[in-house]
């Protein structure tokens, strides 16, 4: 067992938490019947660690076979850093005839094309989801495999998921995806979250919309919280519209658990008793960020609540309407104006 498989072992061991490293192993599928019952998971970590450690030099697995546990763990717990969300721009012709297979093949050689040390892992996810596992290494060095990118694309759709991507590595990437997929370009989408199944489903709108309609009853009849406020008489018809109103922009439902949106505000400082502020020629810059742990759950409720007007303004209604939590906001234009995704 070479140095770079061992330090590979170790920290996914580290990584996995115990009371889910036995499912993890048992779908990998690469431990004996016998070596199974060897391993007592009520053990300390640093045990377990030392006794996968002897397996793996004694059944000669290489760093290819601690890849494929490494991608069961991440493909069952994508949670677990930041991703980002790309979109593909002006499919070709036979875009949509891109299968699996030839997907593979060609992205793999795009990629060897540009990057002269890579190592590439695809696998298929069950929810057809095609995982990607890349280890970047240079002209000079081997392939980093402690540092892997991970690349989530649903074929026949134009959006890439990537996380723990460098700047240095996107347009690499971004070539291959457009070459293998059969599209011109890909940009940024300006939508980032921890939670990869909450950006999929805000993007390709997995989530229960609800559409302007005269009629908000049923709305009302179907939310037990509203029902349940006891709101006097008088005031029922007002929060049935504000309830319909506030489904109108972010959903019905349950809804993507988004954490946070970003307003990054270029511009002119206005207030009449502040003359040195407001006469600066240059724009006034900040930034203002929402968080939560459900953002447009928390947007929803105080939509519906009447902690916030409506209709909702499009500064927030445009988050699940243009599937983007990133926005820049000037003078120039009444809304938000796309940007670039900022780089981390």
């Amino acid at each position: 067992m070479d140095e770079c498989t061992k330090r590979l072992l170790q920290r996914l061991i580290r990584r996995i938490p115990t009371q889910m490293l036995r499912t993890t192993l048992e779908k990998w599928g690469r431990l004996t019947a016998a070596q199974q019952r060897s391993v007592d998971f009520t053990q300390p970590k640093l045990m377990l660690t030392e006794k996968l450690l002897t397996m793996c030099a004694e059944s000669g697995w290489t760093v290819k076979h601690i890849t494929e546990l490494e991608m069961i763990y991440v493909i069952d717990n994508p949670n677990l850093g930041m991703w980002y969300a790309l979109q593909l721009m002006d499919p070709e012709e036979d875009a949509q005839a891109v299968e699996l297979t030839q997907f593979k093949e060609q992205f793999k050689s795009h990629l060897g094309e540009l990057v002269r040390h890579v190592s590439v892992k695809i696998k298929k996810h069950t929810d057809d989801a095609v995982w990607i596992r890349i280890a970047w290494g240079d002209s000079f060095s081997r392939p980093n495999h402690l540092k892997p990118t991970y690349v989530v694309h649903h074929l026949q759709t134009p959006y890439v998921f990537v996380t723990s991507l460098t700047s240095k590595q996107k347009p690499l990437l971004s070539q291959a995806m457009v070459l293998s997929t059969r599209h011109q370009a890909i940009k940024n989408a300006n939508l980032s979250g921890r939670k990869l199944t909450a950006i999929r489903n805000l993007l390709m709108k997995q989530y229960q919309q609800v559409f302007p309609t005269n009629y908000s009853s049923p709305l009302a009849e179907k939310n037990q919280t509203v029902s349940n406020l006891h709101i006097e008489r008088e005031q029922a018809e007002s929060a049935a519209h504000r309830l319909q109103m506030a489904c109108e922009a972010f959903g019905g439902g349950k809804l993507p658990q988004l954490q946070s949106a970003v307003y990054k505000l270029e511009t002119k400082f206005r207030d009449h008793t502040n003359k040195t502020m407001t006469e600066q020629e240059e724009p006034f810059r900040c930034v203002v960020k929402f968080a939560s742990t459900n953002l447009l759950e928390s947007l929803r409720h105080c939509a519906s609540s009447g902690i916030a007007s409506t209709p909702v303004t499009p500064l927030l209604s445009s988050i699940p309407l243009k599937g983007r939590n990133y926005f820049v906001i000037t003078d120039n234009s009444p809304g938000p104006s796309q940007t670039r995704q900022p780089q981390k």
